[in-house]
């Protein structure tokens, strides 16, 4: 069996993809691999996407629900969240425009999340989002 350059060197192999692009050589081009690191690309910025959403809508909950127990660990882990997440959305502005919907399917991973560490029940929670995207992502917004 024959090991690629695709399968050794990620790295060297994307270069080489982009002087073959570059010099016009698209016969060349491994246009197979070309293919599913871009859908690859797409995918991994999605999940980067929803897992920060997840970890800080789960972090706005038990900072609403759970007032007495509000720490700088959880004030660090909300800031934190609110800049990699303005990052993605910077670094992807096509998705800013589906945050609602990003919002809509992290919230219920982010409620159970929160059901898990608080112990609360479920029911304590709103069964839909009740942050605004511009709350979420607003450093100054802490919900009450």
């Amino acid at each position: 069996m024959r090991t690629t350059l695709y399968e050794t060197d990620i790295h060297a192999w994307s270069q080489r993809q982009v002087d073959l692009l570059r010099a016009e050589e698209f016969s060349a081009v491994d246009w197979h691999h070309v293919i599913e690191e871009i859908e690859s690309l797409g995918t991994s910025q999605r999940s980067e996407l929803r897992n920060r959403l997840i970890s800080l809508l789960m972090h706005l909950l038990k900072w609403q629900y759970q007032p007495e127990l509000q720490s700088r660990s959880w004030n660090a882990t909300i800031t934190v969240q609110r800049d990699d997440l303005e990052s993605v959305l910077n670094d992807n502005p096509r998705l800013r425009a589906r945050l609602p919907e990003f919002i809509s399917e992290a919230y219920p991973r982010a409620v159970k999340r929160a059901v898990s560490e608080t112990g609360l029940t479920k029911t304590t929670f709103p069964t839909a989002c009740p942050y605004a995207p511009a709350q979420i992502l607003d450093e100054e917004f802490w919900p009450a």
